[in-house]
């Protein structure tokens, strides 16, 4: 997770999340990610290292269909790196791009 899920984060789907998987750790994926509104959105270019955190789901199935429900029709589910990942389904503009590749510490 590299967004408003991430264990920084106390929402109802963070903390949805932590109780319903196991963390594994700091992880990155080639990519770049972008202030949407106030949540980031990943997309695959340009290149670039996007920094977030890993989870083992404990009930892959139900837990990803919440959080499907939750980022909504902008995003996508991909595989990246044999993981899960919420890619935007737009490329937004060049000027919203969070250059240090982490929501939390842009």
């Amino acid at each position: 997770m590299y967004g408003t899920l991430r264990s920084e984060f106390d929402n109802p789907y963070a903390k949805l999340l932590r109780s319903q998987a196991e963390p594994i750790g700091p992880a990155v994926v080639p990519g770049s990610i972008f202030r949407i509104a106030h949540y980031p959105g990943y997309r695959p270019a340009p290149a670039g290292t996007v920094h977030g955190e890993l989870y083992r789901l404990l009930d892959p199935a139900a837990t990803l269909a919440i959080l499907d429900e939750y980022e909504g029709a902008e995003y996508e589910r991909v595989l990246v790196a044999d993981s899960w990942i919420y890619q935007f389904r737009t490329q937004p503009a060049e000027d919203t791009r969070i250059l240090s590749g982490d929501f939390c510490r842009p």
